[in-house]
């Protein structure tokens, strides 16, 4: 008995290791096809993020000013890990359909294909992320203190969710094939609806005045957005400015509690999306 599981456990170690290894070369993969011939390479990744930080600065510190100091590293705090999410899904939902040949024609853990848009849009988070703090230890080092340490959990979380949007997205998409442009509608008001561009408090003191504080909590539990604005807090670090409030200054508890809703979330998501893949990757091929 103890032999067979025993042998057993070394089967499903050797799978892990396997998928790994598969999930890692489609990473690389990705990343050369991409930059293959490209004289500048990696430098490209960060031309999408720059351009948005540059016209948002225009809009809100000079055309239409919103009173908001060091508004570029509250932006770039939140739009990074957005960024992050967006690609991941986006590319995510084709992966499976992009690669219809090599569903139809050759044996492998499907899942790999999803969750190899997703590496692929880590690593460029990862670059913009450390481009970004090597910015702030230039001109803002407000940035690093303890808060920091909030980057973990909103990290863990933003990837679980991530995954968990992925597998869902790219299963259904087989099937559904009008998933891919629901999507893209979605995830351009999932944007604005995301406190990127704006202070949370803002959403806050709007639904106070008006009497509906459960909107707010509503609105909390998107775990994008309780993502965004831990990662805000965390680097921008100034929850009150000359006075005026940015972020919600309830204490790193705050952030902490909407964080592990946000996980409950998406967990359960996770749970949901792998449970889907699962039960439709049967029927891949003939939906290809």
């Amino acid at each position: 008995m103890a032999q067979a599981q025993s042998a057993a456990d070394a089967r499903a170690a050797a799978q892990t290791r396997v998928r790994f290894e598969l999930l890692t070369e489609l990473v690389r993969k990705d990343l050369k096809v991409k930059y293959k011939n490209s004289a500048l390479g990696f430098v490209w990744s960060l031309a999408n993020p720059l351009l948005y930080l540059g016209v948002f600065y225009l809009v809100f510190q000079v055309f239409l000013p919103n009173g908001v100091d060091k508004f570029a590293v509250l932006f770039m705090s939140g739009f990074l890990v957005w960024t992050f999410f967006n690609l991941s899904t986006l590319s995510a939902t084709g992966a499976v359909v992009g690669n219809a040949n090599l569903v139809r024609k050759v044996r492998f853990p499907r899942i790999v294909l999803p969750l190899s848009s997703v590496g692929f849009a880590g690593v460029h988070f990862l670059l913009q992320l450390a481009v970004l703090f090597a910015a702030l230890a230039v001109l803002y080092r407000d940035a690093f203190g303890p808060q920091l340490l909030l980057l973990l959990p909103a990290l863990a979380v933003a990837v679980t969710f991530t995954v968990a949007m992925s597998l869902l997205a790219s299963s259904l998409n087989v099937r559904y094939r009008d998933v891919e442009h629901l999507l893209e509608v979605a995830l351009l008001a999932w944007f604005w609806l995301t406190p990127i561009v704006y202070p949370v408090t803002v959403v806050r003191d709007q639904l106070a005045s008006r009497g509906q504080q459960w909107l707010f909590q509503l609105y909390m539990a998107n775990p994008v957005t309780a993502v965004v604005v831990a990662m805000q807090r965390a680097i921008y670090n100034r929850p009150v400015v000359n006075g005026r409030q940015i972020l919600p200054a309830d204490g790193y508890g705050f952030y902490l509690t909407w964080l592990g809703v946000a996980g409950a979330v998406a967990v359960v998501l996770l749970g949901v999306g792998l449970w889907t893949f699962r039960r439709l990757q049967a029927d891949f091929a003939e939906g290809l």
